[in-house]
């Protein structure tokens, strides 16, 4: 399994002078040649998970999180694709959007599964705000890795900030991915979000068996585009 090391990100990260709750529209300059980030197999295109701590795989193993999951289905049909997990947790839209460049230049893109804009709804921060980041993460792909396919993993938050803005983050998916003709996972944690013995004690982040029945939703989604 291929990871963008946190030590790696973070250096990303600070190299932009940004934090992740910032929207400027501002590129991470490529970290210095000490920072090394796995890239591809050479003649393999990878398959790009660019999300937060629940891509990261935040409180299990590496190998439970649903990447490796994913990377072990494609491993044993032989697939030439490298899987590469670019989660970061904590991770925002915005600070998505500011390190999407370097991410890029580190590994030809067959695949990007864009997962992220949960921690934004989970912090009350305008959707307008959330909506432009994702989106300029998806102009970023298309500019550099125009052949790649592009799956936009839906989320849903609990009414904490109102049921208004519940209802209206849950649609923001739908509405992008139509806008922007993508592939579309309605909602990553389908038949996980929400059910106690699939979560860890904070109720967000998927258990192992959890992980692996996110697996099975992403896995439908990626597999006929492989």
């Amino acid at each position: 399994m291929n990871y963008l090391p946190a030590s790696a990100l973070l250096l990303a990260l600070l190299a932009a002078g940004c934090n992740s709750d910032t929207t400027k529209t501002q590129s991470a300059p490529t970290p210095p040649a000490t920072t090394e980030a796995p890239a591809a197999k050479k003649g393999e295109a990878a398959i790009l998970f660019f999300g937060d701590s629940i891509t990261a795989g935040l409180g299990v193993e590496p190998d439970q999180a649903y990447p490796a999951l994913i990377e072990n289905r494609v491993d044993s049909l032989h697939l030439p694709y490298t899987v590469v997990n670019a989660g970061l947790s904590g991770e925002t839209s915005a600070g998505g959007r500011s390190r999407i460049n370097w991410v890029l230049s580190r590994q030809p893109v067959g695949v990007f599964v864009l997962e992220l804009g949960g921690n934004d709804g989970l912090r009350g921060l305008p959707l307008t705000d959330t909506r432009k980041n994702l989106q300029a993460i998806i102009d970023t792909v298309r500019q550099q890795a125009p052949e790649a396919k592009i799956v936009l993993a839906g989320m849903q938050i609990p009414p904490n900030m109102g049921p208004a803005y519940a209802a209206d983050f849950k649609k923001l998916y739908g509405e992008i991915a139509t806008k922007n003709h993508l592939t579309l996972i309605p909602f990553l944690l389908e038949n996980v979000g929400g059910i106690a013995k699939l979560n860890q004690r904070d109720g967000i982040h998927p258990t192992p068996e959890g992980h692996r029945l996110v697996a099975r939703t992403v896995w439908r989604t990626v597999q006929p585009l492989l």
